[in-house]
C-alpha cells in the first residue's frame, strides 16, 4: 500500500479528512487497519497576510515546505484537504517534492459521475471569486454558480469565525440553507462544499441540494490510490494541465 500525506492549511479540515481516510481503512480493510498516513500543517496564521495580500506565491511556498516535510517521512503522494490552497499550489513554480491529487478535479468528477449540470459552489471569499472550480467543472461540461456578494461575504466570516475553529452554530446552519435554497431558484442540481469544514456544518439531510463533500470525497480517492485501486497522481503543482 502507499504512504499518503496529507497537506494541511487549516486543522479542522485536515483532521475530518484524516479521520475518513482511516475510517475507510476501517471499513474496507477490517478493524483498525488502513494505509500509512502522515499529516504536516504549518499554522494558518502565516499564510493569512499573504491571501489578504493576495500573494499566492508566498503561500505556495509554504506550502512547497510542508510537501518536502511528507516527502521526508515517506510519503508517496499528498491530498491537501484545504480548496482555497489550490489557488496557491496552481501557481506557476518549481515542482512539488511529491505528486497531489487535486480536489476540485476528484469534486469535479464525482459531479460529472452523478450527471449534474449546474453545481453551486460554496467555499472561502477567495475559492468563490477564484477560477479553481469553473475549470474544473467547466472542464466536464458542468456549469457552476455562486451565491451573491454579499452572500459569499457571509459565508467566508462563517467559515473563518466559526468553521476553522470548530464551532457549529445553529444559525449559521440556516443561513446556509438559505443560501442553497436561492442556487436551487437558480438551476443548480448539486452544491459543491468546497471549504473542507462546511460538511461539518452542513449535512446532507439538512442541504436542499444533494451535496459534494469536497473533503470526505478527497480522504476516500487517497484512499484509492493508496490501495491500488486508482493510478498514482502525476499533478506536481502549476498550471492544471501544464
Amino acid at each position: 500500500m502507499e504512504h499518503v500525506g496529507i497537506l494541511a492549511h487549516s486543522a479542522e479540515g485536515a483532521a475530518l479528512c484524516f479521520r475518513t481516510f482511516c475510517q475507510e481503512g476501517f471499513r474496507r480493510l477490517g478493524p483498525d487497519e488502513h494505509p500509512d498516513v502522515t499529516l504536516d500543517c504549518i499554522a494558518l496564521a502565516r499564510s493569512m497576510p499573504a491571501w489578504d495580500a493576495g500573494d499566492h506565491q508566498s503561500i505556495r511556498a509554504t506550502l512547497s515546505v510542508s510537501v518536502q516535510r511528507l516527502a521526508r517521512a515517506g510519503a508517496d503522494f499528498f491530498v491537501c484537504p484545504d480548496n482555497t490552497a489550490h489557488l496557491a499550489l496552481e501557481q506557476p513554480g518549481e515542482e512539488l517534492a511529491l505528486p497531489g491529487l487535486h480536489i476540485a478535479d476528484v469534486v469535479a468528477d464525482q459531479a460529472s459521475s452523478d450527471r449534474r449540470e449546474r453545481v453551486g459552489v460554496l467555499g472561502t471569499k477567495y475559492l468563490m471569486g477564484g477560477p479553481v472550480y469553473p475549470r474544473a467543472l467547466a472542464g466536464r461540461g458542468i456549469a457552476s454558480e455562486v451565491p451573491g456578494a454579499d452572500d459569499r461575504l457571509l459565508i467566508n466570516r462563517i467559515i473563518f469565525d466559526e468553521l476553522l475553529n470548530g464551532e457549529l452554530v445553529p444559525h449559521s446552519r440556516q443561513e446556509f440553507v438559505r443560501i442553497i435554497e436561492q442556487l436551487a431558484t437558480r438551476g443548480c442540481d448539486a452544491v459543491a462544499l468546497v471549504c473542507t469544514e462546511i460538511p461539518l456544518l452542513v449535512t446532507p439531510d439538512v442541504s436542499p441540494l444533494p451535496t459534494l463533500d469536497s473533503t470526505r470525497l478527497l480522504a476516500r480517492a487517497a484512499f484509492d490510490v493508496a490501495v491500488g485501486h486508482r493510478a498514482l497522481p502525476t499533478w506536481r503543482g502549476g498550471p492544471v494541465g501544464a
